[in-house]
């Protein structure tokens, strides 16, 4: 089949096929923008996601570090408690000493110190088993020198301060 353009349909198809070419190179420039862009938008979020792997590796380091303080503070925690434990079970002795021995008594033979007791009587009897009299006592404040009485009982915290003893 054989057709037959006039000059003014070629002229026409020539203008649409230069619009056509020209709307294509327009297109074409976008979609290169559109490309550029999305290049820098992949690039930046590449240096993004790099740069939170690094801070994500110095918080795990940071993490690390902080775990072994917090292991070897558990473990000095546990120290201390256990510390503050026998100090406490030995201050409740010591307490327990001290109240045993808040009336207890030394037994002196001529000043010197010869036996410590919970109390009197009990430093008499023990007196007694060495002859002494029982009605010989004097207390540690009589006029007369520790060194000239045979057996004295005198509160031990008197004796315990006295510079030397309780020689007087």
């Amino acid at each position: 089949m054989i057709r037959v353009v006039t000059r003014a349909r070629l002229a026409a198809l020539q203008q649409d096929a230069d619009g056509a070419r020209e709307r294509a190179r327009e297109i074409q420039g976008a979609a290169d923008r559109a490309y550029a862009g999305h290049l820098r938008t992949v690039y930046d979020l590449t240096a993004d996601v790099e740069a939170a792997e690094r801070a994500a590796e110095a918080a795990r380091a940071d993490a690390v570090m902080v775990r072994e303080m917090l292991e070897c503070t558990e473990a000095q925690l546990a120290s201390a408690r256990a510390t503050v434990a026998e100090q406490a079970a030995r201050i409740g002795a010591l307490t327990r000493e001290l109240d045993a021995m808040v009336g207890a008594v030394v037994l002196l033979h001529y000043g010197q110190l010869r036996s410590i007791h919970p109390d009197g009587a009990a430093a008499k009897r023990h007196a007694s088993s060495f002859g002494a009299d029982p009605d010989g006592w004097g207390t540690a404040l009589s006029d007369r020198p520790a060194s000239e009485v045979a057996w004295r009982i005198s509160p031990l915290s008197n004796w315990a301060v006295a510079d030397g003893g309780d020689a007087g």
